[in-house]
């Protein structure tokens, strides 16, 4: 079956089956029919709304912050950031995410790009914002055993990338898309 403008039809849902769920986390199975008439079960996971912040200072560089991630048992480089609280504006939450693991606020904030990681089976929004202006305001209040908070220079973050040292998807997502950007990332 094909649509006006050639592409193939949608995938017609019937149901799901739920096998766990949590208030961040739901794993289930789709009943789907497939466009040439095929039914399946796919799975799917459902996972919160996540907020980013790259907070860029005026000499061009980007706060990041080093975390262990014990699934795959590795450190790395990361952007400060967490999950959208139920009713809470993603901008919001990437600018509380930021001063709870930072202890810097954003002068300013404004929309750098929203994706979905891994669309195929997974639904998860990223919602990336760019700080501008960094005002120190504390303590963090959200810190990890043994992370650390570094500035970077905007131009060494492709020696990071290549090095291994941030590998975290919606880091490098927001990150390269900070780089893609005409003048405006050092400028502010």
């Amino acid at each position: 079956m094909t649509s006006a403008s050639g592409e193939p039809g949608r995938w017609r849902t019937f149901g799901a089956r739920e096998i766990y769920a949590s208030p961040e986390l739901w794993l289930g199975q789709i009943d789907l029919e497939l466009p040439g008439g095929e039914r399946v079960w796919e799975h799917v996971v459902r996972l919160h709304q996540t907020a980013l912040m790259a907070l860029v200072d005026g000499q061009g560089r980007v706060l990041l912050v080093r975390r262990h991630r014990f699934v795959s048992g590795e450190w790395g480089w990361e952007l400060p950031g967490g999950l959208v609280d139920d009713e809470e504006d993603p901008a919001d939450a990437a600018l509380r995410e930021l001063e709870d693991t930072t202890g810097y606020r954003a002068g300013r904030a404004e929309e750098l790009i929203t994706f979905r990681p891994l669309p195929e089976t997974v639904d998860c929004e990223y919602a990336v914002y760019v700080g501008r202006d960094p005002v120190r305001a504390g303590e963090p209040v959200a810190v990890s055993a043994g992370a650390r908070m570094e500035w970077f220079p905007l131009g060494q973050v492709s020696g990071l990338v290549a090095a291994g040292d941030i590998w975290h998807g919606g880091t490098l997502v927001a990150l390269l898309r900070l780089l893609s950007m005409d003048g405006r990332t050092s400028a502010g």
